[in-house]
This record gives structure tokens, C-alpha cells and sequence, in this order.
């Protein structure tokens, strides 16, 4: 492969780091309604971590349960097996926990992050051809969308859940992928407004993204690493979704503006 596809890609990648600091650069905009946009995220948060202590303190009995032919192995073997089983345990809680959360909380938040979504998308000269559509469809179509990304997700992280029982490999590898698949879903769920008012289906969504991919991964994949740091996602989930708007409207080959958005 020559240097020059190499440093493309990596642009692109960076560039979609580059929507999530434009969604950051926002709290200078309006800080008193991203602070508002951040309960419905502190709520879904404090729930989670208490699901993730209880997973935690589980891991090392849901790591024996799963290894039970290791209990004639040399001690050596069996303690390394083990760790290998409760580190996998955790990667697969924290990848679906990245995934449920951001869906639960933009769910939870919606209100707040209609009116964020709405103010870039009005900063950057609206929607064209808006698709209007009742309430309860609406609700049934997000529904059902959810579903179909949370069974891919399921599917791709028993796979990861699989590979964490390498040695090497599932302590190197599968945090990389973890973070990949992470980073490409939450992209796929923080553009759903955007693309749900224009009437575009999940599957022309995904298109639209796959068309960019190491864009669409550049933003999924830091604000995944983001929403990793306590209280993160708390915070950073307002901009994110801001970003995902501005993303949006990349995939979807409309107008941009670099100016700043207000709020």
C-alpha cells in the first residue's frame, strides 16, 4: 500500500475526531443548556455504574463458572485462564454498556437533545425536504431500528466475548475491535435524528456512514474513548450529539459551516 491511501485514511479518521471538538467547542456557545442536556446522561450514568460494580465484583465467579474444565489445571494455567475469562466478561459488559447507554440515555434525554439537534441543524440552514412523521410511527420505527443495531451488536461482541480467551490477543486485539465496533455503533445511533427527519431509512443510514467510514469511525471511536473516562460520557453526550448532526450532514453531501454554531 502506498504511503499517500495511508495518510488519507488517517486524515479522514481525524477529521471525525475533529466533529466531536466541534461539538465540544459548543459549551462556550450555550453552557447553560448543554449543563441541562447533561441530567438525562447523569441519570442513565448513576443506574449504570451500579450495574457495572455488581458486574465487577461478579467477574471473577462468572469467570469459574465459565471455565469449569480448567479446575484440574496446573495452578499457573488455571489462574491465567481465569483472568483471561474476567477480563473478556468485562470488555463484552463495557462494550454492550456503551451501546445500551448511549441508546437508553438519548431516549431518556430526548427533549434536550431535540432542541440541540435542532439548533445545529437551524445554524447550518435547516432540513430540506423534511420528512414530518407522527408521534407513535416515529416511536415504532426508533424502536425497531434499536433493535436491529443492538442484535448486530450482540452478535459482533459474543465474537469479541469469544476472542477474549486468547491469550495476547484478547488483551491487545479485542480492546482495539471492541473500540472499532463501539465507535461504528454509536456513529449509527448519534445520526439517527438527523437522518430519521429526512426520512432515510437505518439501512441508507448505514450506507451514507459506510461511504466515510474512517470519518464515521473517527467520531464514534473518540467518543467512545471519551464516554470510557468517569463521568465522561456525563458530559461529553450533548456534544456528541451535536457532532452527530454535524456529521449528518456530511454523509448526506449538504452545506456545512465551520462558523460556530449557536445555541
Amino acid at each position: 500500500m502506498s504511503p499517500a491511501p495511508a495518510r488519507s485514511v488517517a486524515r479522514q479518521f481525524f477529521d471525525g475526531v475533529g466533529y466531536l471538538g466541534r461539538g465540544l467547542r459548543m459549551w462556550g456557545s450555550d453552557p447553560r443548556l448543554m449543563l441541562f442536556g447533561a441530567l438525562p446522561a447523569l441519570i442513565v450514568a448513576a443506574v449504570y455504574l451500579a450495574v457495572l460494580i455488581v458486574l465487577f465484583l461478579n467477574a471473577p465467579a462468572l469467570a469459574e463458572w465459565a471455565t469449569p474444565f480448567a479446575d484440574e489445571w496446573d495452578e499457573g494455567w488455571r489462574t491465567a485462564l481465569r483472568i483471561t475469562a474476567v477480563i473478556a466478561f468485562l470488555a463484552l459488559g463495557g462494550l454492550l454498556v456503551v451501546y445500551t447507554y448511549t441508546a437508553i440515555t438519548l431516549a431518556v434525554g430526548d427533549p434536550f437533545y431535540e432542541k440541540i439537534w435542532r439548533s445545529v441543524e437551524d445554524r447550518l440552514g435547516g432540513i430540506p425536504n423534511e420528512v414530518e412523521v407522527a408521534f407513535w410511527p416515529s416511536v415504532l420505527r426508533g424502536v425497531l431500528d434499536a433493535l436491529r443495531i443492538l442484535v448486530a451488536t450482540a452478535l459482533l461482541g459474543i465474537c469479541l466475548f469469544v476472542l477474549g480467551f486468547i491469550p495476547v490477543v484478547g488483551q491487545t486485539l479485542v480492546p482495539v475491535l471492541g473500540a472499532a465496533v463501539a465507535g461504528w455503533f454509536l456513529t449509527v445511533e448519534l445520526t439517527g435524528k438527523a437522518f430519521d427527519a429526512r426520512g432515510r431509512t437505518l439501512s441508507e443510514r448505514r450506507r451514507s456512514l459506510a461511504a466515510m467510514r474512517p470519518t464515521a469511525l473517527g467520531f464514534g471511536v473518540a467518543s467512545y474513548l471519551v464516554f470510557l473516562i468517569p463521568l465522561g460520557a456525563v458530559f461529553v453526550m450533548p456534544a456528541a450529539v451535536a457532532g452527530g448532526a454535524l456529521l449528518s450532514r456530511q454523509a448526506l453531501a449538504e452545506p456545512d459551516s465551520s462558523s460556530p454554531v449557536r445555541l
